[in-house]
């Protein structure tokens, strides 16, 4: 139903930029329709050489290289190849010339992105990478292009036309070349085995890996953890419970096997019954099996675990039963996961 409240010219004018903004979609929906046909022998040749470089015992990296929009692009697949398990950087195809070509080293490969394939700067740089020996993945819309000629390999980038309704500036080729450097970063993930624990390593920072982080790599260990040997007076325990600040303790035997845990919520329980704290042993009024994780757990479990069971701290065991963490609501809430 119209709004007749706005005037006609308003109305055509939000129209018409509905339109466009439709248009420019559909055809970069188009270009990147057009690239699956194209990852054959020229893309797996590509992967081979970023593989070959990077895994160890090679020391190579992958670098990418390229200027303005097809930089920025650049930019962004170096970032996707290093946060994935590929050693990656970017090399700004401009300040190569004067001085930064010397962060390439022998056993690299770099990675070329060129719309036009005809890029001086980038150009400028086939000699001394030969020199070098470092092979050249070329990018490019041009598959006749000097760089698409000169490259190891050549992955076609052409889009039919540009998003931009004067086919001028670079949208639905940036958008594939974007595309395509996912393609290739994807894969090497996968022919590296590169698993969710790979991820969450090289993003400690991130709400993803945050989300992976295990009670391993949160939980309390060695000297901070709380514990006490089974014959130890309550008073004895509750020493250590104050110590070490996690509201509890756990009673374990001689080889660290957890026997029971002794709470603050245990302590109000015996008072109530006038048990004497200087003579009562602390095995006597411990919970016994009490709720464990286990180290290799997500700590996000160990979350679900806590708000399942109203309790705000957990003990971590091993396979063997032996105590070797703990952890409460507030190691979580530092580490991010809650």
């Amino acid at each position: 139903m119209q709004d007749v409240s706005r005037p006609i010219e308003d109305l055509r004018a939000e129209r018409a930029l509905v339109d466009a903004g439709r248009r420019a979609l559909e055809v970069e929906a188009r270009a990147l329709a057009a690239l699956p046909a194209r990852v054959g022998a020229a893309f797996a040749r590509a992967c081979r050489l970023c593989l070959a470089a990077t895994t160890p015992p090679a020391a190579g990296r992958v670098v990418v290289s390229g200027l303005g929009k097809s930089g920025h692009v650049g930019h962004k697949i170096a970032a996707t190849l290093a946060s994935t398990g590929t050693s990656a950087f970017f090399l700004h195809a401009a300040e190569a010339s004067h001085g930064d070509l010397g962060m390439v080293v022998r056993g690299d490969v770099l990675v070329a992105l060129s719309h036009s394939g005809e890029t001086a700067e980038l150009l400028a740089l086939l000699p001394h990478l030969a020199r070098l020996s470092v092979p050249v993945i070329a990018m490019t819309g041009n598959s006749s292009s000097t760089l698409a000629r000169e490259a190891a390999v050549h992955l076609d980038v052409s889009v039919a036309e540009e998003a931009c309704p004067l086919n001028l500036a670079p949208t639905a080729s940036t958008t594939a070349a974007m595309a395509m450097g996912d393609a290739l970063a994807t894969a090497l993930l996968e022919a590296r085995g590169f698993t969710s624990e790979d991820f969450a390593r090289s993003h400690p920072g991130g709400a993803l890996g945050r989300k992976l982080l295990r009670v391993a790599d949160v939980m309390r260990s060695g000297d901070a953890l709380p514990r006490v040997a089974a014959s130890v007076t309550l008073e004895q325990g509750l020493v250590e419970i104050g110590r070490k600040g996690l509201g509890l303790t756990a009673v374990t035997d001689a080889e660290q096997k957890l026997l029971g845990v002794f709470t603050d919520g245990d302590l109000r329980r015996v008072l109530d019954r006038g048990v004497d704290l200087r003579t009562t042993r602390i095995d006597a009024v411990m919970t016994r099996a009490p709720r464990t994780v286990r180290p290799e757990q997500l700590a996000a479990e160990a979350v679900n675990d806590m708000q399942a069971h109203s309790v705000t701290a957990l003990l971590a065991v091993d396979a063997q039963g032996r105590l070797v963490g703990a952890l409460n609501i507030h190691d979580l809430l530092r580490a991010g996961v809650v």
